[in-house]
């Protein structure tokens, strides 16, 4: 299965405008955003857990990270509430579930063999960098390859956002224009590396809170 698996093109979805698709355990539920390969695949999904569910446990031979949307998500490691950002790096596995019914943002296969990092961050809790009119981030994660942040801008905000490396943006809550396209709430961007020097422009008319991640889209990637 191949969706936007081409990390050398632009890439926008809308998530509201997808159905929710079943995933083989029958209870929980996906909307694929990009995906390269079946069940075993490079993907970056949208995956809900009705109240009471669970998925068999399984490992992470490249890696997981997953963002919690809504609710609270369960596994050994813990119980992670909304707003919070979890990383399994290669070799760990888990037997993910959840009480209450959860939402939440996953990357799979997307990490350097050799990371063995492992952490849980509560953007909720956490402290928040100041910047220049009206926006706030948080840095989640950074290594040599890539960095992962939660940027937040206030109403009528913009931010000038680098392209060097590639990056993508998750609209998590709210709305933001970009070259003439709004991101809603769960709209995806991806886009590959840029010139260096280039960046992107994203305006919030009404404030939002964004996902992004860059520097990992490299050319020569796979």
């Amino acid at each position: 299965m191949q969706i936007n698996a081409d990390l050398g093109q632009l890439a926008i979805v809308h998530a509201e405008d997808l159905e929710w698709v079943p995933s083989p355990s029958g209870e929980v539920e996906r909307k694929m955003l990009e995906r390269d390969g079946d069940e075993v695949a490079r993907a970056t999904t949208i995956v809900r857990y009705p109240a009471g569910s669970s998925f068999p446990e399984h490992d992470h031979a490249l890696g997981e990270e997953f963002l919690v949307l809504e609710g609270v998500f369960s596994d050994q490691y813990g119980n992670f509430s909304e707003g919070t950002y979890v990383r399994n790096p290669p070799g760990t596995s888990h037997a993910p579930s959840s009480k209450d019914g959860c939402v939440i943002l996953v990357k799979l296969r997307q990490m350097d063999p050799s990371n063995r990092d492992q952490l849980s961050v509560d953007t909720r809790s956490a402290t928040w960098l100041r910047g220049d009119g009206g926006v706030t981030s948080l840095t989640l994660y950074e290594n040599d390859l890539e960095t992962v942040e939660m940027v937040h801008l206030g109403a009528g905000a913009s931010v000038e956002l680098s392209t060097t490396g590639g990056q993508e943006i998750f609209v998590v809550e709210g709305e933001a224009t970009t070259g003439g396209e709004t991101l809603r709430t769960h709209s995806w961007l991806r886009e590959p590396q840029g010139p260096q020097g280039e960046e992107r422009r994203l305006e919030s008319e009404g404030g939002c809170l964004i996902y992004r991640k860059f520097g990992h889209l490299q050319r020569g990637d796979s």
